[in-house]
């Protein structure tokens, strides 16, 4: 799949600005943006549920940019599950295939497929029940094996578990990578959470303001961040004196030169102590981790940091 030169706006608001960006066969990938990036914009115009202004959307090199979603051949999951209340969850995950103009396969073909999927989602012996009988983790598996009854060629999926709790999400998450990676499925997901992209994505595309900040894997876009926009919304970071960017595992105590730091405080995170304080003369703030084997720097004393790793941006990448 491969967007070229997309763009998008709603009134005076332009939501994407000539967007490129090629998702390769059985790939991961997450856009990752906070709110207002276009994440959400560029998945519905791939998915045919908005349509660009302006660029081509091409499927295996042809351009699909006039075509419906149904035309597409896309598999959606929403955030909110999308299921139908009035139906049970055989009905729901069927129901791609029950309402097909062509190609509609035997009701009974119809059934086996949902009973498939509900095995493949571990959701089996459940099919008669009806979305409101079911978890929160279990309705978004529903939600997926619905989108998955069609085969899809492309899997969309947006904000897929911001409305499940920490545990479930976690959960969900391993479990649907690994489906991804039995199906040999080609997914592209939109989030907020950096934590879930670094986790899930084989390539993570950063957004903001309706552009591309990177595109790279999760280890290039953490450890080389290639903007500051980059730097501090994946990931924490701490900006010295000098336009240096370093992350607070990167900062290492010293005897002797570095920068002077007065500790403001600590606090255990993990296997850690993080530290937080003020550069001397700067009256800025940076935050650092203390291998918590040793003791607790103290309340008011000035330390020195010295960075182990750093990035320094000239200037903002477009």
């Amino acid at each position: 799949m491969r967007v070229q030169n997309v763009t998008k706006t709603f009134g005076d608001f332009a939501a994407l600005h000539g967007i490129d960006l090629e998702i390769k066969p059985g790939e991961f990938v997450a856009l990752l943006g906070p709110s207002g990036s276009g994440k959400t914009t560029l998945l519905r115009i791939i998915a045919g549920l908005e349509f660009q202004d302006g660029g081509e959307v091409l499927f295996d090199g042809e351009d699909v940019s006039s075509r419906s979603v149904g035309e597409r051949q896309v598999g959606f999951v929403f955030q909110q599950y999308a299921l139908f209340k009035h139906m049970t969850v055989a009905e729901n995950v069927a129901f791609g295939l029950s309402v097909r103009r062509k190609g509609r396969p035997p009701k009974a073909d119809i059934r086996a497929r949902a009973e498939e999927l509900l095995r493949l989602v571990q959701l089996d012996g459940l099919g008669k029940r009806y979305p409101g009988q079911l978890s929160g983790g279990q309705r978004q598996r529903v939600a997926l094996a619905r989108a998955l009854a069609i085969e899809p060629r492309l899997l969309l999926l947006d904000e897929p578990f911001g409305a499940l709790d920490a545990k479930v999400r976690k959960d969900l998450r391993r479990w649907l990578r690994g489906l991804h990676e039995t199906m040999g499925l080609t997914s592209i997901f939109v989030t907020h959470d950096q934590e879930e992209a670094l986790e899930l994505a084989d390539r993570i595309v950063v957004m903001d303001h309706g552009r591309i900040e990177q595109v790279g894997t999760p280890e290039q876009v953490y450890m080389e961040p290639a903007s500051p926009f980059v730097s501090n919304f994946v990931g924490e970071t701490n900006q010295l004196p000098g336009g240096i960017h370093v992350r607070p595992h990167d900062i290492d105590l010293v005897a002797s030169g570095g920068i002077p730091v007065v500790v403001d405080n600590v606090f255990r995170r993990g296997g850690s102590w993080r530290v937080e304080g003020r550069i001397e003369g700067h009256d800025r703030v940076v935050e650092f981790d203390v291998n918590a084997a040793s003791p607790a720097p103290t309340l008011g004393d000035t330390v020195r940091i010295q960075p182990l790793r750093e990035r320094q941006f000239h200037k903002r990448r477009l």
